[in-house]
């Protein structure tokens, strides 16, 4: 039995003669998707499997499908006769330009066996001099073929075709399954002693071998170590170093990739010839010393260490010089050369050293890449990537990544052994360990690109492309400092139009929506009439520094639902930003949540402080209109009526009018007052988005948010902040449903907006639910719908409206805003989290009724 052994990600390609078995072989052993047919092919561009003159075009199809396969890291196997080397060639190109393994597998049957399977097939009739022919060119190309492929299978008769067997292998890059805990620890260089210590640090118990020399190390709650290479060279004890390190790896503890310092002693040691430079005459010397069973074990240990790891299902690369996406888990020259080296430039800086392509910058791949290499003063944060590599060796640190934490750890050097060609000093951008330096700004296809932007709530939310190029002339004219622009709230769906005389919203249908869910419990929060402002504050401008890389001197920033700053004073925002932060320091939430910084929604009044020129504008010019005609109109009626003309309907409409545009009149008065600063402004804040580490926007109900609010009113001196209140609502009791109605009736009879619907769990697993309903008073909606929307014609009109897109993109938007906060908070790359709030202000161009 022959076992063909296939790489998971890879290319084979069936060679052999028409009738040799090639289609039954795949059909048996792969899957459909898996296999590209020439015949396939074929029919599709000629509408006739047989048509040899469609060869050209079927092949360019198949070629173009495997390209494609192959880019998303697809096995792909090839059904056509493939017998000439020409034909060959070309699919060897594509899976050298994916950087993936090809095999062949070769079906060398007799020829008289193909000669009757072709004759047995009504809907084929070939040529008698084909088959002979595609054999003579088979068993010519059969000494070259291992020259083209990575393995080569040769089946010589049906009984070893129909007996083969397929194993699919892993790639050894390919360590998905093992998900951590992870240390990953950057370059050693030969420092025994602080990798000791490092170890130590990170919860490791050394073990020492009978002469007291560490040779392994194991951490008592199952973490895993991983190095980034460069173990070995210019340190003082690169054999202590391997010997820990083979230890540890031997016994499970430990994974490790090669480094170029690693490959360059192999061939040393292999009595190949190279330069005996930069740290390796040390490390020969070490060795040297050493037994001859130590250095064996030594050269086959660095040997045998591969480019990169890929674990934790994708979601980290480990490799020493980095490695971009389309590298990741591929398996040729080329990657293990960018692994081991990086890519350069073809320049050479002031100290003779190769400059280093920042490939970094242009990184957009899920996975956290993890490397070393080229000694960085402190660890820095490139979109999602970070260097370990702190040059210990050279008096620097060595450096360990917590992973999934994403917490550093670090030694520093116990002297300087080996003095660096090129001094180690902060650049411009450097960031603190642990901090952010973000050189990367969202590009349009981030947006555009792929359909769209993954959420988690509700997979991939569709941008069209007008609505993004509006966003993007937003983003880049009004918005604040980017920095700072880590969320957009989303907009908010109204309740179902209420049956009720007189009411177009009304409690009962945005409690039924949540009832008829499978809900048990809303919260029903009171709607504060205003702007929406988002406030993101630091507890110091140290942590603006580190977290968010404003080293300006601000703290934070307050902005817009269209992400625009709030105040144009910035000393008006630095002043609310301190009153905030004052408040959140007294009322515990520093020490309480674990963070030095927060991400607030609130709700800025008054109305007016925002959107004066709007309500001028808008609101006090229809108002003004009314009141200064429908009197003289009235006046005129009251004339002719008194003249026996019969205007009785005619002047009770007016009146009516009258009466409410005074409605309308009082209904946007009551939002407007003046402020002077801060003075007259009230700061109403009612949900903690984010803070280090936790998106507390879903990790908290909404009870707690409520709470939390409180506290920070309570906690405020100033008067600034605002309390919001709230009721929580058992659905299934008709008395708890009563008395938030009546809440809210005495709430907007007083002249205040409505209330916020919003669920509190058990959520239904098997339903989508709406985030929020808003239930808007009767009086409020006037300043909407215009003074005379509650006469009964107008109002029966308006019953009719239509909620589904409002309702949607109320949905996605939410999406997009749980989205980017859990980004921010997971530490990803800004151009990532503004790639989620990016898309909720192109959704804000879509065509949906502005009034809902």
């Amino acid at each position: 039995m022959t076992e063909i052994r296939v790489p998971e990600m890879g290319l084979v390609v069936l060679v052999g003669v028409s009738g040799s078995g090639k289609s039954h072989f795949a059909a048996r052993h792969f899957r459909p998707t898996q296999v590209v047919s020439s015949d396939y092919c074929r029919g599709v561009v000629a509408d006739d499997e047989n048509d040899q003159s469609a060869s050209g075009d079927a092949f360019d199809l198949l070629h173009y499908i495997v390209r494609k396969r192959l880019r998303r890291g697809l096995l792909t196997v090839v059904d056509a006769t493939n017998v000439q080397q020409k034909s060959r060639e070309q699919l060897v190109r594509i899976a050298k330009e994916h950087d993936v393994l090809s095999v062949a597998i070769v079906f060398d049957v007799p020829e008289q066996v193909a000669v009757e399977r072709n004759a047995a097939r009504a809907d084929r009739r070939l040529p008698d001099h084909v088959v002979p022919r595609q054999r003579r060119e088979l068993r010519r190309g059969l000494r070259s073929l291992g020259r083209e492929f990575k393995r080569v299978y040769v089946l010589r008769d049906v009984a070893e075709i129909d007996a083969a067997t397929i194993v699919h292998e892993k790639a050894w890059t390919d360590k998905r399954e093992l998900t951590g805990p992870f240390d990953v620890i950057g370059d050693v260089h030969g420092c025994r002693a602080e990798l000791e210590d490092l170890l130590g640090d990170l919860g490791y118990q050394i073990e020492r071998d009978p002469l007291g020399r560490a040779a392994g190390a194991r951490h008592p709650g199952g973490r895993t170590a991983v190095f980034v290479g460069d173990l070995v060279d210019r340190g003082p004890d690169t054999p202590g170093v391997l010997r820990l390190v083979m230890g540890m790896v031997e016994a499970g503890t430990a994974l490790c990739v090669s480094g170029n310092h690693e490959a360059k002693l192999v061939r040393a040691l292999r009595g190949r010839k190279v330069r005996v430079a930069h740290g390796l005459a040390e490390s020969l010397e070490q060795l040297a010393a050493e037994p001859d069973d130590f250095r064996a074990a030594a050269l086959a240990f660095m040997d045998g260490l591969i480019s990169h790891y890929v674990l934790d299902e994708g979601r980290l690369v480990v490799a020493h010089a980095g490695l971009k996406e389309s590298y990741h888990g591929r398996a040729s020259g080329r990657v293990r050369s960018f692994a081991l080296y990086g890519d350069t430039t073809g320049e050479t800086d002031e100290y003779g050293l190769p400059v280093r392509y920042p490939w970094a910058r242009d990184y957009r791949g899920k996975a956290m890449v993890v490397y070393g290499h080229t000694p960085v003063p402190e660890p820095e944060w490139i979109n999602n990537t970070i260097c370990l590599d702190t040059g210990v060796v050279f008096g620097g640190k060595l450096t360990a990544l917590r992973y999934p934490e994403r917490e550093l750890v670090q030694r520093p050097a116990r002297r300087v052994w080996y003095e660096p060609v090129r001094p180690l000093h902060p650049g411009p951008g450097h960031a603190a360990p642990g901090g952010h330096r973000e050189n990367t700004a969202l590009k349009i296809e981030d947006v555009l690109g792929n359909g769209g932007v993954e959420t988690r709530l509700m997979g991939r939310v569709a941008v069209r492309e007008e609505n993004a190029l509006t966003a993007l002339e937003v983003m880049s004219r009004f918005a604040v400092d980017p920095r700072w622009l880590v969320y957009l709230p989303p907009t908010m769906a109204p309740s179902a139009t209420s049956a009720l005389p007189g009411f177009l919203e009304h409690p009962a249908e945005a409690l039924a929506a949540y009832r008829d869910a499978g809900l048990n419990r809303v919260i029903c929060q009171e709607k504060h009439m205003g702007s929406r402002a988002v406030a993101v504050v630091c507890r110091d401008a140290s942590v603006a520094a580190a977290r968010f890389g404003v080293d300006d001197g601000t703290t934070g920033a307050v902005y817009t639902r269209t992400g625009r700053a709030f105040f144009n004073d910035p000393a008006l925002t630095g002043a609310l930003l301190d009153r905030l932060r004052t408040a959140i320091g007294a009322a515990g939430l520093w020490d309480e949540l674990r963070t030095g910084w927060l991400v607030l929604d609130c709700e800025l009044l008054p109305w007016s402080a925002k959107a004066m020129e709007l309500i001028r504008t808008q609101y006090a010019a229809t108002g003004a209109a009314a009141r200064a005609a429908l009197p003289a109109a009235a006046e005129a009626l009251a004339r002719a009526s008194a003249r026996g003309l019969d205007v009785a309907d005619l002047r009770g409409r007016v009146d009516r009018r009258l009466a409410n545009a005074a409605l309308f009149r009082d209904a946007y008065a009551r939002y407007c007052w003046t402020v002077d600063g801060l003075d007259g402004m009230r700061l109403a804040p009612f949900q903690i988005l984010a803070g280090e580490g936790r998106a507390w926007a879903t990790a908290r109900e909404h009870d707690w948010h409520m709470r939390i609010a409180a506290r920070l009113a309570e906690a405020d001196p100033s008067g600034l902040l605002l309390a919001t209140e709230s009721r929580v609502v058992d659905l299934a009791s008709p008395e708890s449903e009563r008395d938030v109605t009546g809440w809210w009736e005495g709430h907007t009879g007083r002249g205040g907006e409505g209330m916020v619907v919003k669920p509190l769990g058990p959520f239904p697993e098997d339903r989508k639910i709406q985030p929020g309903i808003k239930c808007r008073g009767r009086e409020y909606l006037r300043i909407i719908y215009g003074p005379d929307y509650t006469e009964p014609g107008t109002l029966e009109r308006l019953r009719g409206r239509s909620l589904g897109r409002k309702r949607s993109l109320a949905m996605r938007e939410h999406a997009l805003g749980v989205e980017a906060l859990d980004r921010l908070t997971s530490g990803e790359p800004m151009w990532r989290i503004h790639q989620a709030v990016f898309a909720v202000l192109a959704l804000e161009s879509e065509p949906v009724d502005p009034r809902l």
